[in-house]
């Protein structure tokens, strides 16, 4: 395109190049930017969670953001609305005609990353538990909206190991959960709620799904579109069905405690004890499922109210234990248990929460009287910055009162750097809180900012 502008009539270059200035270039329906000052709160949030999962030995992992489309259709499942609908999935073809491509998709979700580098770095032959955490986008060709992108954001962790590390224990359950409770209280995240449930072991769920299907058959017509397809190809699904239609249904459908084997509900009760000795609350829900097979028996989600005053919930994030996924995988036995916070949510549950309070402001604002003292200014902004401060700097070519009005904007206190202060060492201070100004040596402001 530009080699063919520039060989063109001079007149045609110049149109050409105004109408390619003009045309506006917008982000992707689906994702969006994360900028100024939101970005500070997502940076917060990262950075409890590494400081809460450090606490637990946790270490973090980083998978590739697209992997071979055979992982997820493995270990998610080619029946499931993830795999069938919304991943981004495409031909990745070899640089000569003659070379095989691959199919690749966009992870959708990392918990089959996981277990697969967990296999293919041999991480099994250590016979260790190991305790896994990722910080990424994901990626689903879904219908945006609020609190939802086709790019998304999530903070996860997987637990699992072979079976003699202690990875089956109801012991690491409960630590997950206490751990995740303890994330949140650290974060400030007012009024959440731990539901949690057992969907016991793969013969227990088979029991189960059997009788759903003989439950359901008779009135599975009454259902949603979705939910009669569920429940045909995976009735644990209908369970999770938020169709206000269904809702009678459903409550009137077998429970999976109905179904549990002693083994199971023994877990289930050690599970809930050593959450009782740590004081976390939990609700039981008995329709709180997760729909793909190697899932065994712990499942739960934390919710947060959704501000509406009517009771109702969203969830934060969600999670449960597994069995098989690493043997479908290719790899050994190692069970396991995860979890996946939505991290747009979270976030904007933050705000919600806090949309009240005080912004943060940054403790100065340096204000150079004239260009000449600008170098001065960038100086003492450099010492108060390695001092721990936040600091910005005005420009010494504005008028007095832009510079009050951006400090006043921007931070709790002002300082002046003329050129009587560079001389004496002795800097007017403005705090805007107090309305008050007071004059400080060099050697006293790093106290009086921060206090």
């Amino acid at each position: 395109m530009i080699l063919e502008l520039l060989s063109g009539p001079a007149d045609v270059l110049l149109d050409s190049l105004h109408w390619e200035r003009m045309a506006t270039i917008k982000a992707v329906r689906g994702t969006r930017d994360l900028l100024p000052p939101d970005t500070n709160l997502w940076n917060h949030v990262e950075a409890t969670a590494r400081s809460v999962f450090a606490r637990y030995g946790f270490g973090e992992i980083r998978t590739p953001v697209f992997e071979v489309t055979e992982l997820f259709a493995r270990g998610v499942g080619e029946e499931t609305d993830i795999v069938s609908k919304e991943m981004y999935t495409w031909e990745d073809r070899g640089r000569a005609e003659s070379d095989k491509g691959q199919s690749l998709t966009l992870r959708p979700e990392n918990t089959a990353g996981v277990v697969r580098a967990y296999i293919e770095h041999g991480m099994t032959d250590t016979g260790m538990l190991q305790k896994l955490f990722y910080i990424g986008p994901q990626f689903r060709r879904e219908r945006p909206q609020r609190g939802r992108y086709r790019q998304f954001w999530q903070i996860g962790a997987e637990v699992l190991g072979p079976p003699w590390s202690g990875s089956d224990s109801a012991l690491r359950d409960a630590e997950v959960l206490e751990m995740l409770a303890t994330l949140l209280n650290e974060l400030g995240v007012r009024g959440w709620r731990l539901a949690l449930n057992s969907v016991g072991s793969a013969e227990d769920r088979k029991r189960y799904s059997a009788a759903l299907r003989e439950a359901l058959e008779p009135v599975k017509h009454n259902l949603c579109e979705d939910n009669q397809r569920r429940a045909e190809t995976n009735p644990l699904r209908v369970l999770d069905s938020k169709d206000p239609g269904d809702q009678e249904i459903i409550n009137g459908l077998p429970k999976i405690s109905e179904f549990w084997s002693e083994e199971s509900r023994t877990h289930f009760e050690q599970v809930k004890a050593a959450l009782d000795a740590c004081g976390v609350p939990y609700v039981e829900d008995p329709r709180l499922v997760r729909g793909l097979d190697y899932y065994t028996r712990t499942t739960f989600e934390f919710t947060v109210p959704d501000g509406s005053g009517l009771g109702t919930q969203n969830a934060l994030l969600g999670g449960g234990r597994y069995d098989g996924l690493s043997e479908i995988l290719g790899g050994p036995k190692a069970p396991g248990i995860g979890f996946a916070i939505g991290e747009d949510r979270l976030i904007l549950t933050l705000q919600a929460q806090a949309e009240e309070a005080e912004p943060a402001k940054l403790d100065a604002f340096i204000a150079p009287m004239g260009v000449a003292q600008n170098p001065a200014a960038l100086k003492l902004a450099q010492e108060l910055r390695r001092a721990g401060l936040g600091v910005e700097v005005g420009d010494g070519s504005w008028r007095l009162k832009k510079s009050f009005e951006a400090a006043d904007k921007l931070a709790r206190k002002m300082v002046i750097v003329g050129e009587d202060e560079v001389n004496s060492g002795t800097f007017t201070v403005k705090d805007f809180s107090k309305g008050e100004q007071v004059k400080l040596s060099r050697t006293e402001l790093v106290g009086a900012l921060t206090s």
